[in-house]
């Protein structure tokens, strides 16, 4: 940061934990100011799983999960000692299935170690955490002088800013200057704060500058245009997959299910039988003789490709698994082709 700059945010820090004071977000995982004031520590583990929780995901979405995962396993230890069947089943529908996978090894890792490290070079070592996350644990948890730079943040720089070059070196630049405001006695309130702001007053299309604390020192509110930024490439379009996806159900409207292997897109969750996945539809095969019918196709869209699966169903004469439980357990993919396959009564 250079001078100009650093004279331009000199009290930034003041202002926004000001703000943070009296606007704090009530969250199932934090410890608001007032309870860190009052010395009260947080629990590194609930810090940890509500990040991982967050990624690609929003807040009230993430909130039931994480209510449900810490009621039924509420130390770190109660969670390695979990059957992996059961947390890939408890994080259905919450998406982006590698970091439940992740966050098995990373408790079962933790638990051997005996505690968690609590520097931001200790956290990197452990599965499934990348440096926003290592920032934000290490900060939160731990009270290290360390940045949390997510796309809220990313967001609040880049309009401070008015940041107009490439995407990735302006990054990688508004990350360094994060870093160096970082208050020493705060660093955990200081990135909640940024956090909040980005997520109820700097939002992406409508951002109330009126209401932020930081105005006065926004280059992109003095241009009068803060919502163009940050200005990043256009994404490309993803290429669009097909495939079939089979409902069979079993007496009492059982579903038959199969766990898909641990490798690979949704690996080890409870799935319904599909073909490929290939770029033209390809041949359906049955994984029973049975009446089939196709009723229709669902879409979903996973990171890097889009994909339509054809929905077949048929009854059979035998038992599978409780429908209810199927589909609280099935990926979102799964559950709606389940829901277009159901009866009509």
């Amino acid at each position: 940061m250079n001078m100009d700059e650093k004279l331009h945010f000199a009290d930034l820090s003041d202002r926004l934990l000001d703000w943070y004071a009296a606007s704090a977000r009530e969250l199932p995982w934090r410890i608001g100011p007032t309870d860190r004031a009052k010395g009260v520590k947080p629990d590194p583990y609930r810090v940890w799983l509500a990040e991982i929780m967050l990624q690609q995901t929003t807040v009230p979405h993430a909130t039931r999960y994480y209510l449900a995962f810490t009621q039924r396993w509420p130390r770190i230890e109660d969670l390695a000692a979990a059957k992996d069947e059961d947390v890939m089943a408890a994080w259905a529908g919450l998406g982006y299935y590698a970091r439940a996978r992740n966050l098995l090894k990373c408790a079962r890792e933790v638990a051997v170690l005996g505690a968690w490290p609590d520097s931001v070079e200790g956290l990197r070592k452990l599965p499934g955490i990348g440096p926003y996350t290592a920032g934000a644990v290490a900060a939160l948890a731990f009270g290290r002088q360390a940045a949390a730079v997510d796309g809220n943040v990313d967001r609040v720089f880049a309009r401070l800013m008015a940041l107009k070059g490439e995407w990735k070196l302006e990054k990688e630049r508004l990350k360094a200057e994060v870093e160096d405001l970082v208050p020493a006695d705060r660093p955990a309130e200081f990135a909640e704060a940024l956090m909040d702001l980005g997520a109820t007053v700097c939002t992406p299309k409508s951002p109330n500058c009126l209401l932020c604390p930081l105005r006065s020192m926004c280059a992109a509110q003095a241009e009068g245009q803060p919502q163009r930024y940050p200005i990043k490439p256009k994404k490309t379009p993803k290429p669009t997959r097909l495939g079939h996806v089979y409902v069979l159900f079993g007496e009492g409207g059982s579903v038959m299910t199969e766990r898909r292997p641990d490798k690979g897109l949704l690996g080890g969750m409870l799935g319904l039988p599909t073909s490929d996945w290939a770029d033209a539809l390809p041949a359906s095969q049955f994984p029973s003789q049975a009446n089939w019918e196709a009723v229709g196709e669902v879409r979903h869209v996973f990171t890097h490709f889009a994909l339509t699966l054809t929905v077949w169903r048929a009854d059979a004469d035998q038992s599978y698994s409780d429908p209810q439980q199927t589909a609280d357990a099935l990926p979102s993919v799964f559950a709606k082709a389940l829901k277009l396959a159901l009866p009509t009564r």
